[in-house]
């Protein structure tokens, strides 16, 4: 199963690379460069494309923060009726309005927008807008948008392109490839991961579904997927949740990370700086979505900050999981580089130190979904473990339990484990009791050491003594105790059965330490030994058959069956 798992994982890895690496630049698209200027009151698209020189060119979007906002494009390239319908595409940022104006050759202007509540009619998969431009026998040469209510966190109109149909059919395809390959396995693996749970009960397992969880949340609305099911979602609404469920993810990587790495990892300092950066991650993004777009540069900042501490850390996770020799250091390295590279980009790109991408805005969901499914191998690495620390354990659990039935002198059953084995045998049984004559005697001529080594001969010469099947035991001191079926045959040339003489002679030609004459008293019994109530009668009658074996002179077997013995 675990292979199988793996396997369906790799290769769900490998079409995640493949919707990455295909996606490059279109043929049929050209990216577009606009020069901008700040909305001011009796601006008209008529007076703006007649005095293209009104716009500044030079000066990054970011520089010129929150407001409305016109921007014009370089004039279009050459576009003729043969060519087939063209859009405009670009990302889907914080504004209020967007409306679209297209100047085309023969004079004519034509004019689209939408607000932040009917954006769903242009969202397309990957988050980016998408308007069409009207089709008319002129063709288009320029395009002015009007932006009001721009956060201009990343800039006001970023990655403007004018495509064709099929160059934005593709990218939007390559797109819904990429986000539902990753919806997928994320289900599979959180399926997966919920059956392991149930079996394995490891803390980890469910707090990895946690972060798939968030991480799926986030790319629906990331990727524009929940306009498919919500046409009428406001586009501001989308975004404050694609930010709060980005800080639930990253909070969940760190939680993931306490549960799946060994306790001495996160001793000391890194636990607490650990809970301050999930605390700041869930924190700052639900803050976002709850207040923005009140002050949203400077909460958009504080989200960026919060991730950037969240790099951090995760360095120093991978730090302290070296310098205390974690297990898992060298999967989970693997697993955060991508993550942690991908990352840096994505925070540079915010502080606009690296210019914006179409893949730079999803590096995130490639980087956690990488993270994710190299997780899962590191999540199967200890599962192996587990399995084989439990093995051991389970193995050390026999060898102990053997031991505690064992008695350490002989290797005969002690009594408590011989009791659990006798009682509830079926048919009838018979209990023999031996007792060594004058131990006490003995270990007075050879010392404690030589008598130990006597009950170590006494209780080989037993066990060889008794038939196949029985049960032997030493119960006592210097006393033992066998448990057979009354009709098995017995071993070593003795009669039928558990039978007390031949036992006992079999016994009297035993050779034992320093040539020594060990004698031994028997007494026997027969009878049920379904309940403990039975044993406590067969013991009582074979103890009377033994005392009367020593009071006649020892060195001799009696049977309370056969002859019974008075109280």
């Amino acid at each position: 199963m675990m292979g199988r798992v793996t396997r369906l994982v790799f290769w769900g890895w490998l079409t995640l690379l493949a919707c990455a690496v295909t996606a490059g630049p279109a043929t049929a698209s050209t990216s577009l460069s606009v020069c901008m200027i700040r909305a001011a009151p009796g601006m008209t698209p008529q007076a703006l494309f007649v005095d293209p020189g009104r716009f500044d060119c030079v000066t990054p979007q970011k520089h010129f923060g929150r407001g409305d906002f016109w921007l014009l494009s370089q004039p279009l390239p050459d576009l003729t009726a043969d060519h087939p319908p063209f859009s405009v595409r670009f990302a889907g940022m914080w504004r209020e309005r967007t409306t679209l104006y297209t100047l085309y050759a023969d004079g004519a202007i034509e004019r689209s927008s939408f607000t932040s509540r009917t954006t769903g009619q242009f969202l397309r998969p990957g988050g980016m807008i998408r308007m069409p431009l009207a089709e008319r026998a002129a063709p288009p040469v320029r395009l002015l948008w009007h932006i009001r209510g721009a956060g201009n966190m990343r800039g006001v109109l970023v990655e403007p392109t004018l495509v064709d149909r099929p160059e934005g059919d593709r990218t939007e395809l390559l797109f819904a490839i990429f986000y539902a390959s990753f919806a997928g396995m994320a289900v599979a693996l959180i399926v997966y991961n919920l059956a392991l749970w149930a079996a394995l009960r490891q803390g980890f397992q469910p707090v990895y579904c946690l972060m798939l969880l968030s991480l799926i949340c986030y790319s629906i609305m990331s990727s524009g997927a929940i306009g498919l099911w919500w046409p009428g979602i406001d586009n501001e609404l989308r975004l404050r949740l694609a930010g709060f469920f980005l800080g639930t993810s990253g909070a969940s990587v760190l939680l993931f990370a306490r549960f799946f790495f060994e306790r001495r990892v996160f001793a000391g300092w890194l636990a607490w700086a650990t809970d301050l950066v999930m605390v700041a991650l869930v924190g700052s993004t639900a803050i976002f979505a709850l207040l923005a777009p009140w002050h949203i540069n400077a909460l958009d900042n504080a989200v960026t900050i919060s991730f950037l501490l969240l790099a951090i850390v995760v360095l120093a996770i991978l730090v302290q999981a070296w310098r205390r020799r974690s297990n898992y250091l060298w999967l989970f390295a693997i697993a955060w580089g991508v993550p942690i590279v991908m990352g840096c980009f994505r925070i540079a790109s915010s502080f606009g130190l690296v210019r914006w991408h179409i893949w730079t805005d999803h590096s995130t969901i490639l980087a956690m979904a990488l993270e994710a499914v190299l997780s899962s191998l590191g999540i199967a690495y200890r599962i192996r473990l587990l399995s084989r620390e439990r093995d051991q354990a389970r193995e050390q659990e026999v060898v102990a339990r053997e031991l505690a039935d064992v008695d350490p002198l002989t290797g005969l059953f002690n009594r408590r484990a011989f009791l659990r084995q006798a009682i509830g045998r079926p048919g009838a049984q018979t209990l023999l009791i031996a007792d060594l004559d004058h131990f006490k005697h003995i270990n007075e001529t050879i010392g404690h050491d030589g008598g130990d080594e006597v009950l170590r001969s006494f209780a080989r010469a037993l066990s060889a003594a008794v038939p196949a099947g029985a049960l032997v035991a030493r119960i006592g001191g210097e006393e033992f105790a066998v448990v057979g079926d009354a009709d098995a045959g017995a071993g070593a040339g003795a009669g039928p059965g558990i039978d007390g003489p031949a036992i006992l002679h079999a016994l009297r030609h035993a050779r034992m330490p320093f040539d020594l004459t060990v004698t031994c008293s028997i007494g026997t019994c027969t009878g049920p030994l379904l309940r403990e109530a039975d044993w406590k009668a067969l013991y009582r009658d074979a103890d009377r058959a033994l005392y009367a074996a020593k009071a006649a002179g020892r060195d001799r077997a009696r049977d309370a069956t056969t002859s019974p013995v008075a109280a």
